[in-house]
């Protein structure tokens, strides 16, 4: 094995063609046909030696992951159509591949017969997951039923990805006169001119959507934006819903289960879909009070312009709390945007996470890219190379529509550095023009960029399924949503938030007022995630027979919110997450429990401090998918983690 991997490589077959993307797509599910061949033959004659049938294992599985990483990055990516659609063969390809893997049984004998009793804790943990893993997958199961399921599964793939499809081409435009503009910060009514017809269109991608709701002073305008972003993905996700859900349900009973929240609650930290309800529970009751003071508090504002006002509408909820947090809490978040030019964040985001890593970034000038707006860095650690990132952080037609990190290739140890793709919409800078973010972007920012961290630097574990992010699902948002807390931190920001115009630092008083007023709407935003949470284990728990889920995502919404359900809008249709996350979205605030109690550390000894940063790095990004989560929050925290640090949070004021 070399000592030495190659230099990362994978986003040249991005630059291709589609028929160059294909060939790379099936060399490497050629490649892992042979790695399961050598496992075949290394555990017939000699089942005790433990290392060499791994490996071929490890770099099968691997050998896809990458195929399929590549094709997810292309599809959501890549300006070229027929490159997206062949990404789109490539997935089904590959996806079908490994289905077909994960219900051989000569695999799982192979596997089983390997003797791990004197590995180490990794490997022992790596064989054990595999194993049960597989099992879940239906190997055990009968020749025919293992059709079935290898049936469903590729029937599953093609409706999720027709699922996301529908939303991220389904963008609406608003037609408004340039009078329903008021409100809006003057950068963005630039970039939004008037046409030759004298209207201004604002569309759905959420760039122009997000600043439209919160700033626009004209509430019938609002609500036009809000009800046309609702019914993104329909009619055609109404029936894409449905099939995925029954295809689901047959599955998880074909697999021994009850429901598909059962099945995919099992293998998580929170281990069953009662226990995740109960968790759903806990949360909507904790935040209770908190989240009816903040409705109080809009409504008492809503009043005063007009005092006939019985509740606050959906559309006047970012409006008005952006209203409170300027009159009551003395925020303005369009003073805040003026520190927040996106390059300024770009480098200060790098400059900090460097600084706390003990890592660089050396950006790649010649590197293969599939836009030339992507930015390609090295990371090093002195003269190491860890990886390699990529930067592509502004919306275009065909483009994933949100914010995420993507895996561009899978890392291990002496053979292959880790590469991933941060993927955003962050206002695009223009000439004269300055890209100003919400302070709420900037979280979205820190966020994703620890998801990459945590690929990268977690991308050098002796095998290639225990790499970066490959913890359980509900802890995977931990680590990211903890590098949040950056964001509050005046010593932090005062490194790169400068006014775009006079170029003075951040002032301490305007992020106090910042603080407060985040403060003041957390209680809404927590029964909002709830509400998310219950639908996608609701979906998932109920028989979808005659499931009528506009009625059901209706019902959870008026429980979950104070915002009453509107008639005709369509929220479940485009809300993403139903496809990969299926019916764990609880998992976002089960990680934020842990993510608070692990800051616990920095609060105590300082956010820029190396010594808990180095720390952190070793015991939780460094270690992967080595360990289960809980054995690797207690190696940081030298406890198990607790709900006390939550709510604190969730109670201060």
């Amino acid at each position: 094995m070399p000592t030495q991997p190659p230099r990362p490589d994978a986003a040249r077959v991005l630059t291709g063609t589609p028929d160059s993307l294909l060939a790379a797509c099936r060399a490497d599910m050629q490649r892992a046909r042979e790695g399961i061949a050598r496992l075949r033959d290394i555990t017939a004659p000699d089942p005790r030696v433990p290392a060499a049938a791994l490996e071929a294992y490890d770099a099968a599985m691997g050998a896809l992951g990458d195929a399929a990483a590549r094709a997810s990055v292309c599809r959501n990516a890549h300006p070229d159509e027929k490159m997206r659609d062949a990404a789109d063969v490539c997935e089904q390809e590959v996806d079908a591949l490994a289905t077909e893997l994960s219900l051989d049984r000569a695999i799982y004998d192979s596997l089983s017969a390997i003797d791990v009793g004197s590995a180490d804790g990794a490997t022992r943990y790596y064989v054990d997951k595999t194993l049960r893993d597989l099992r879940r997958a239906g190997v055990d199961k009968d020749e025919p039923t293992r059709a079935r399921i290898k049936q469903l599964r590729e029937e599953l793939l093609r409706i999720g990805q027709e699922f996301g499809k529908n939303i991220k081409d389904d963008v609406r435009t608003l037609k408004l006169d340039p009078a329903d503009l008021d409100g809006l910060p003057d950068d963005y009514r630039q970039q939004h001119l008037a046409g030759d017809d004298g209207k201004v269109t604002i569309s759905t991608d959420n760039t122009d959507y997000v600043p439209f709701v919160t700033y626009a002073k004209s509430g019938k305008a609002r609500e036009a934006l809000w009800r046309i972003y609702r019914l993104r993905g329909h009619p055609k996700n109404l029936d894409v819903l449905q099939r995925m859900l029954e295809k689901r349900h047959e599955l998880a009973q074909i697999l021994g289960y009850p429901s598909w929240a059962a099945y995919a609650t099992e293998d998580k930290m929170i281990g069953s879909a009662d226990a995740a309800a109960q968790f759903i529970a806990r949360i909507t009751a904790a935040s209770e009070k908190r989240a009816r003071r903040d409705y109080e508090q809009l409504l008492v504002r809503k009043q005063k312009d007009d005092p006939r006002a019985a509740d606050v509408a959906a559309w006047d909820s970012a409006f008005y709390q952006e209203r409170v947090m300027a009159e009551e809490y003395g925020f303005d978040s369009q003073a805040m945007r003026a520190y927040f030019e996106y390059d300024r964040v770009k480098v200060g985001v790098l400059d900090i996470t460097a600084r706390m890593f003990g890592i660089a970034y050396r950006k790649v000038d010649d590197a293969p890219l599939w836009h030339p707006e992507v930015d390609a860095y090295d990371v090093v650690e002195g003269d190491k190379l860890l990886g390699r990132i990529y930067l592509d952080m502004h919306p275009r037609e065909g483009k994933y529509k949100h914010y995420a990190q993507f895996t561009l290739a899978n890392g291990v140890a002496g053979r292959q550095l880790p590469e991933g793709v941060l993927m955003c919409n962050f206002p695009r800078p223009k000439p004269g023009e300055p890209a100003l973010m919400e302070h709420g972007s900037v979280r979205t920012f820190f966020h994703e960029f620890g998801h990459l961290l945590h690929h990268v630097l977690g991308g050098h574990t002796r095998w290639m399924g225990q790499s970066g992010v490959a913890t359980e699902w509900d802890f995977v948002e931990a680590p990211s949503q903890m590098l949040e807390e950056w964001i509050w931190d005046l010593e932090t920001l005062q490194t790169f938030a400068r006014h775009y115009q006079t170029g003075a630092a951040l002032p301490a008083e305007l992020l106090t007022r910042a603080k407060a007023a985040d403060e003041y709407g957390k209680g809404l935003w927590v029964r909002q995630q709830m509400f998310y949470a219950a639908t996608s284990l609701e979906f998932h728990a109920r028989h979808p027979h005659g499931l009528d889920t506009t009625r059901v995502m209706a019902e959870l919404q008026n429980r979950y919110t104070p915002f009453k359900y509107v008639e005709e809008t369509y929220f479940h249709e485009s809300f993403g997450h139903l496809d990969g996350y299926s019916a764990i979205y609880y998992t976002y605030m089960w990680s934020m429990v842990i993510a608070k109690d692990l800051f616990s550390v920095f609060r105590k000894e300082g956010l820029l401090n190396p010594g808990p940063a180095q720390r952190y790095r070793r015991a939780i990004l460094e270690a992967g998918g080595s360990k289960p989560a809980a054995e690797l929050v207690r190696d940081f925290l030298g406890r198990s983690y607790d709900f006390a640090a939550y709510q604190e949070w969730l109670d201060a004021s």
